[in-house]
């Protein structure tokens, strides 16, 4: 159960970085209320993840979710760049998540 916490504790990430941007410096509402909800889950769910799992795993896996996320949130619907190097980097990104899964112990 540790693992889906922390996958939707990283989804949750995206979302309040998503909201966060919509927010226009929380100077819109809903959008800033929606920010400070997935942030308060997120944190929530990343807590309970690591009673089973290790911290380096558990932040590592969290925060490269967040990165990965957000970075393709970024390019998908607000048209950030694409370019060949970028890519790269986002699929470091998420070999990086991958080996942290793989040799976890729990």
């Amino acid at each position: 159960m540790a693992w889906v916490y922390l996958v939707v504790a990283g989804v949750m990430e995206v979302a309040w970085a998503a909201a966060m941007k919509y927010s226009e410096g929380f100077t819109r509402l809903w959008p800033s209320v929606a920010t400070l909800a997935f942030m308060a889950g997120s944190v929530v769910l990343l807590s309970q993840a690591m009673r089973t799992l290790p911290l380096g795993t558990a932040y590592g896996v969290w925060t490269g979710i967040g990165a990965l996320g957000s970075t393709l949130v970024g390019i998908v619907l607000l048209g950030e760049p694409r370019d060949p190097l970028r890519l790269l980097c986002i699929f470091l990104i998420f070999a990086g998540i991958v080996g942290l899964k793989l040799t976890a112990r729990s």
